[in-house]
């Protein structure tokens, strides 16, 4: 069996505030639910093309727990990736579906979805970087698994 040495750098992008604009409700941000609400933020494409430019695998790792809840369905996140895809230079977009748990792999600021990109794209998690909305979440993944990020304007 050969290994694959992993080379490939990679900017892994959240979704939420990040490429797609968040949807207010009760005073919190949230995940939008229908295809109306979702909406690209203006200059995404622009960015991502630059860090394609620069060399980096665009990777979306987005948690999304509200299909679980049943307050959104899958096929209408899938479409709203289906649109990410059409607008935006991704390479990869992946999903937790899952609720937050003790027992979950893939749930950010868990790196599963992270990890599992990396192994099936050569990724060099070394050399790539997490972008985020949120610090912590951020903050988070380096601590437990020494990993580089940037969240929100926090450099």
């Amino acid at each position: 069996m050969t290994v694959r040495r992993a080379e490939a750098r990679a900017v892994f992008l959240d979704r939420d505030g990040v490429l797609n604009a968040v949807v207010m409700r009760g005073g919190r941000p949230s995940s939008p639910r229908t295809l109306a609400e979702f909406e690209i933020l203006p200059g995404a494409s622009e960015s991502l093309a630059a860090l394609r430019a620069a060399g980096f695998l665009l990777v979306v790792a987005s948690n999304q727990p509200d299909v679980a809840r049943g307050l959104v369905t899958r096929e209408i996140v899938e479409g709203m990736h289906d649109r990410l895809r059409a607008a935006l230079p991704l390479d990869d977009v992946r999903v937790c579906w899952e609720i937050e748990t003790p027992t979950s792999t893939c749930y950010k600021p868990k790196p599963g979805m992270l990890i599992a990109a990396a192994d099936e794209r050569g990724i060099d998690l070394r050399r790539s970087y997490m972008v985020g909305d949120r610090l912590a979440e951020a903050a988070e993944i380096i601590l437990s698994h020494d990993r580089q990020a940037l969240a929100g304007g926090a450099r």
